[in-house]
């Protein structure tokens, strides 16, 4: 049986150590607003479209409902969003925005900015790369639905 290929030669390698290089960039900023990457993205889902239901976030994010629950639940905790019931379907969680998570908004305009910064790359070179990895992502994952 032949020997892996060395780590740094492997895709899924690279790809999981930029995203923890990312995400220990954008650290310190998520710190001094008081929220996590997670949680982040979850208040990106609904700057995206607002009123958003638990699964609805889940899909947009590529998680299951039962990883984003918790998630909202904290940010409910902060202030920044809140949670009904659909009146139409007491099974299904509507998130919406507080002011106070629409606030955020503006002081998050930073983090592409830093990811910039310390990247040394252009923002054409890094949107080439997005759409690459996004390309990538898609192709794995119509891959993934094909053999299910």
């Amino acid at each position: 049986m032949a020997a892996p290929a060395p780590l740094d030669s492997q895709l899924c390698f690279s790809l999981y150590a930029t995203s923890m290089a990312i995400n220990r960039a954008y650290k310190p900023l998520l710190d001094a607003l008081g929220i996590t990457y997670p949680q982040y993205l979850v208040l990106h889902a609904l700057w995206e479209e607002d009123g958003r239901s638990v699964g609805a976030i889940a899909s947009r994010l590529a998680l299951e409902s039962s990883t984003v629950t918790p998630l909202v639940k904290r940010l409910e905790a902060s202030g920044l969003v809140r949670r009904t019931r659909n009146p139409l379907d007491e099974r299904q969680v509507q998130v919406a925005l507080t002011q106070a998570g629409w606030d955020l908004r503006d002081r998050c305009g930073c983090l592409a900015e830093k990811l910039i910064a310390q990247s040394g790359m252009s923002l054409e070179e890094l949107g080439t790369l997005n759409e690459r990895v996004q390309h990538l992502r898609d192709a794995l994952a119509s891959g993934v639905e094909a053999t299910r």
